[in-house]
Parts: structure tokens; sequence; C-alpha cells
């Protein structure tokens, strides 16, 4: 069995660095992933990302809205509180991200 996703899409959401009140801080964004070509609904789909590691989380930091970016991780389903009671969230746990260069783009 593995757990393994790898996505290209644009940050959608600038990243915003997070202290939870166990201490530990995340970097949270969201990517939109544009579908296949010939998808039965064309389109995009959002996903929210995590990153937790402090090297990568000052990486991530950095990308801006628009930009294209490759990330490389595991899905998880976390289930935090908050005022509106418990939220249960799916998202990708990122390991691995860099800034994409399309084929397009000079290099």
């Amino acid at each position: 069995m593995t757990n393994e996703v790898r996505l290209v899409g644009r940050v959608s959401r600038r990243p915003e660095e997070r202290v939870l009140p166990s201490g530990d801080k995340v970097v949270s964004f969201r990517l939109s992933v544009p579908r296949p070509g010939g998808s039965a609904r064309p389109g995009s789909d959002w996903v929210d990302c995590a990153v937790w590691s402090a090297r990568l989380r000052r990486t991530v930091a950095r990308w801006v809205v628009g930009e294209q970016v490759e990330v490389s991780g595991a899905l998880r389903r976390r289930v935090f509180r908050s005022g509106a009671g418990v939220v249960p969230l799916v998202e990708i746990e990122v390991a691995e991200g860099r800034r994409a260069v399309s084929r397009a783009d000079p290099a």
C-alpha cells in the first residue's frame, strides 16, 4: 500500500504560518490544479496543503498567489476544534515542494 501524492498547480491562497496550541508551526496554502483534458467536468480542483518541516516552511512562505509550483507528499485527514465545533479536513501533507518551470518558460 502507498499514500503518495504529486501535484503541479497554481498557488490560489497565499501561504500562511500558524502556531498551533501544541506549539507546533505549520504553513498552509491552497493549490489549484487543472483537471486533465477530456475530463467529463472541465475546470480545476483546489487542494489544501500543509507544510510542517522548518526548512520547507521557509521556502513555501515565499510563494505568491498565481505562482506555479510542484508539491509531493501524502494525503492526510485531520480533525480540529473551532468555535463551530469539530471540523474534519483532508489535505496534502507536503514533504517536498518547489517552484515549477513550465516548458514554455525560458529557463
